[in-house]
């Protein structure tokens, strides 16, 4: 068992094309969509085992506010799952949030299977990495893809990950978020589920300038109608000079890919705004 502080960095991911592909009886939909990390926008998670009682932990919450409870936080939920299963010594958790919430961005689920992997080193026989996965997947579908954190295409309800060798690397991304909460029921309605005519790994294996054209976030037909100040974003990340611009997820960050560091437009100032190399 590893002692003393843990400091974690969980990071923001985009979703580049999104295909819903079939509704699930189960209540999901299977989708197919690229997962790509983010690593120059984060949240701040330390950890420290202290001695005291077992399964017990203490957690506190800076940076952007959380209106939840804290045992409504993922990072408790987290916790708290590997502790019934396996049981854990009290941690004293902080989490400092810099992600915005309920953004596209994965901030929540990321911040979940960040701390799955670090409680993970405090169990006296450590998971193996699908147990971990299968965990991950309680807490969120797209939480095993940040146990990966590298490029991947997501399946199923996002948990059945295929590693890409596509590298972004040398871009800019821009990150635009206005605030506005779309939630994940509401972007599905009105969605009618159909597979594309060709892969996502097809349509990335092309040129980028040629994404636009190619590549899309089919939430983006229900969204943009019930938020058009979303679409007007995406529209002017183009008229920027984007390579490339989405909307990320259900919603409502939209990003840019640009070849050289974007200048923030006047327009953007009332937004949440992130430019990192990706």
């Amino acid at each position: 068992m590893i002692k003393g502080k843990m400091i974690y960095y969980p990071n923001a991911k985009i979703n580049i094309g999104l295909n819903i592909v079939s509704r699930r009886d189960d209540g999901f939909h299977d989708i197919e969509t690229l997962f790509y990390p983010v690593r120059g926008l984060t949240d701040i998670l330390e950890i420290i085992a202290v001695d005291g009682k077992p399964n017990l932990i203490e957690f506190s919450q800076s940076g952007i506010q959380i209106d939840d409870q804290p045992d409504a936080n993922l990072c408790v939920k987290a916790y708290k799952l590997l502790a019934d299963k396996y049981g854990l010594p009290h941690v004293k958790m902080h989490l400092h949030k810099m992600i915005p919430m309920g953004a596209g961005l994965g901030g929540g689920s990321a911040d979940a299977a960040f701390t799955l992997r670090a409680l993970n080193q405090l169990l006296d026989r450590p998971l193996d990495q699908v147990q971990l996965a299968n965990l991950a997947l309680q807490l969120g579908s797209d939480c095993p893809f940040f146990l990966l954190n590298r490029p991947a295409i997501g399946k199923g309800r996002g948990d059945k990950l295929q590693e890409v060798s596509l590298d972004l690397s040398g871009y800019w991304i821009l990150l635009v978020n206005p605030g506005i909460h779309v939630g994940t029921k509401e972007a599905y309605e009105g969605c009618i589920p159909q597979k594309w005519e060709s892969s996502l790994e097809t349509i990335i294996g092309e040129p980028i300038a040629k994404w636009e054209k190619l590549l899309i976030n089919d939430f983006e037909r229900t969204v943009f109608v019930k938020h058009p100040e979303i679409m007007k974003i995406k529209n002017e990340l183009y008229s920027m000079g984007a390579i490339y611009a989405s909307m990320s997820g259900s919603g409502s960050t939209c990003f840019g890919v640009f070849q050289k560091k974007p200048n923030i437009p006047d327009s953007f100032n009332k937004y949440f705004t992130h430019v990192s190399k990706m």
